[in-house]
């Protein structure tokens, strides 16, 4: 049994140690676990209770006969100790007379591929397991190209489980070679394999008389040995402002925790969106003011000049800023069920902002196995490809390769807020550089003045033969009879000219919907009251057409009528085609219709007739104070 750990010494240990992060991955039942808790246990930093406890799960739970099975150290959540798998990412820390660690054990399981990711955003080196009686599988590769793009430069292959083949030299050259031909086109700054025998130790921590044939240095031996590119404080300067830190009228600082380099009071600072300079005054912590802060600080800086500064802004360095711009090129890991629907608005995070942001055009999907680029218009489950992202302002950014806290970024779905990608940013992409805003003398203010009313969209939405066009069609009569400015946009009518290129794929309609959000906008600024009359069947691609409005500007009307009286009045005899199945993609049928849940006004086509729903839209108008009230109208 481990000799006893004392906290006090564990803590003194690590004084004056470097760390080195780094994650353990590969395909499932690879020996993942085994290999952490083979470290744990040979380097003696297992508590007495904890052995204890895993001599008893190991009876339970353990896949090693009568032994202690080591991987249960590490396999803390109950699902995986019975099935036999990490599904969850798991942090342990250990360390030796000459280094600290902080390893990460990632689920080798292709479902979990998203956890995988997550490990490797921190990770400055990779121990990529291989079985020795299975060889380079599909995961192995997966997990390697998501360490390159991730930007891990330095990679351990474990060929495990080499006492299973008889220690054979000649296996593991050859899962060597298979591996270096796969991995050529990666990048590694290098590629270290390593024979050895987690269960048992061989090569773990010290050499193994049953691999005399291999005089490279063991797994602990090369962690310990190795030396990572220089660190973040030697990159310049980034500070994504976290909060504006306001106690009390005397006290305006901005905390956040420094991504990259050092700073000083007196030194230069830059808003990197507005351009606006200013310098540091006092740079506050919890324990008094510093006169220095670097890379991985927790701190608020409180600044010369009152400028505008918010949460998400990044405060840079004026001679080296990063980027700021509203699209750029990245690859991404997509992690969703749902296929990747170019077009969609997702919310994307980068540092401490957060934007609306879509994914403009895949330029290529990337295969795996070959590292070939494929044509592509959607993306499955982790599937990974290079895409242009759009968001909707610009955001300051730096390239992967050169700053991974602010060029790292995940898109999150906007209806159930799970994460639908993982992103590193490979450049901005200004598609026209010679064009700027011109600022106009008339706004959108003086032309609705003109028109004596507020602008708005009024959007309609509802299913084909629920009412939407006619009732949308009288309350635009209803309005220019009061002598309002207005515009109906209808949806089979925009397919005639606007949207004539387009088709009834997912896709196409997430493209309609963006265009004629668009013209919508246009119709705003110009102060009128525009009516949008669309199925519209995605709650996302609804909240995108609102999200190009101000506050209030936009008024979700649902017309809600059953999919059974649709189907009963069925006026253009459409549902009878697609309940034949010669209209594919028909929304109610063989294509889903997303409900609003939070509409301003819904109409109920079974409980009044056409002129009862419209006038109930055009008083809630005059209550919301679009239109003004008049004793005689016009007609």
């Amino acid at each position: 049994m481990n000799a006893p750990v004392s906290t006090a010494a564990l803590a003194e240990s690590v004084a004056e140690k470097s760390l080195l992060r780094f994650i353990t991955c590969g395909s499932v039942d690879d020996g993942k676990s085994t290999l952490i808790g083979r470290l744990l246990y040979d380097t003696k930093l297992i508590f007495d209770d904890q052995l204890a406890a895993i001599e008893k799960d190991s009876k339970k739970y353990g896949t090693t006969g009568p032994g202690i099975d080591l991987a249960l150290l590490v396999d803390g959540l109950e699902a995986e100790r019975e099935q036999g798998i990490t599904i969850d990412v798991a942090y342990r820390y250990f360390a030796t007379d000459k280094r600290t660690f902080i390893v990460a054990d990632t689920p080798g399981h292709e479902q979990y591929t998203r956890n995988m990711a997550t490990g490797a955003s921190t990770a400055d080196v990779a121990v990529i397991l291989i079985d020795a009686r299975k060889g380079v599988l599909t995961q192995t590769k997966r997990h390697s190209f998501i360490c390159s793009l991730l930007g891990i430069r330095h990679v351990v292959v474990a060929v495990n489980k080499i006492d299973l083949v008889g220690y054979s030299h000649v296996v593991f050259a050859e899962i060597e070679q298979a591996y270096r031909e796969f991995a050529e086109k990666l990048g590694f700054a290098s590629i270290t394999p390593i024979p050895m025998s987690a269960l048992t130790g061989a090569n773990v921590t010290a050499p193994s008389p049953d691999l005399p044939w291999y005089r490279g240095p063991t797994l602990l031996s090369y962690l310990e040995e190795i030396t990572v590119e220089a660190d973040r404080v030697n990159r310049p300067m980034r500070f994504p402002v976290q909060w504006v830190n306001r106690p009390n009228l005397d006290f305006r600082g901005f905390a956040g925790t420094l991504a990259s380099g050092e700073i000083r009071p007196g030194d230069e600072v830059t808003v990197a969106a507005s351009g606006k300079t200013t310098k540091v005054a006092r740079i506050v912590a919890m324990g008094g003011d510093l006169d220095l802060a670097q890379a991985g600080d927790s701190v608020t800086l409180t600044l010369a000049d009152e400028v505008d500064v918010a949460r998400g802004d990044v405060l840079a360095p004026p001679t080296d800023r990063p980027t700021v711009a509203n699209q750029f090129a990245a690859r991404i890991i997509w992690m969703e069920q749902e296929q990747l629907i170019p077009g969609r608005s997702y919310l994307l995070k980068l540092a401490t902002r957060t934007t609306p942001a879509s994914v403009v055009a895949i330029r290529h999907k990337i295969d795996v196995n070959t590292l070939d680029e494929l044509a592509a218009r959607t993306l499955s489950l982790n599937e990974i490809a290079e895409a242009t992202i759009e968001t909707a302002s610009p955001i300051a950014f730096d390239p992967y390769s050169e700053n991974r806290e602010t060029g790292a970024f995940i898109l999150i779905d906007r209806e159930t807020n799970a994460t639908a990608a993982a992103g590193m940013i490979l450049h901005g992409l200004r598609r026209a550089t010679n064009i700027h805003r011109h600022a106009t003398t008339v706004d959108r203010a003086a032309r609705a003045r003109l028109k004596r009313q507020k602008p708005a969209i009024l959007w309609f939405t509802g299913l084909s033969g629920s009412g939407k066009s006619s009732v949308a069609n009288r309350v635009e009569q209803m309005l220019v009879g009061r002598g309002q400015h207005t515009m109906l946009l209808d949806g089979d009518n925009v397919r005639f000219g606007l949207n004539k290129d387009l088709g009834f794929t997912d896709a196409d309609r997430v493209e309609n919907i963006r265009r004629v959000g668009e013209v919508a906008k246009l119709f705003v600024e110009a102060g009128t009251l525009v009516l949008c009359s669309f199925i519209s069947p995605f709650e996302s691609e609804r909240r995108m057409a609102r999200d190009l409005v101000g506050e209030g500007e936009f008024i979700e009307i649902f017309v809600d009528t059953p999919l059974e009286t649709c189907i009963a009045r069925d006026p253009k005899g459409l549902y009878k085609r697609a309940l034949a199945g010669d209209i594919p993609n028909f929304t109610g049928v063989s294509s889903p219709y997303e409900a609003p849940q939070n509409a301003e006004l819904v109409l109920k086509t079974a409980d009044a007739d056409v002129d009862a729903l419209a006038e109930r839209v055009v008083e809630a108008l005059l209550k919301r104070g679009f239109i003004e009230s008049f004793d005689d109208p016009v007609i």
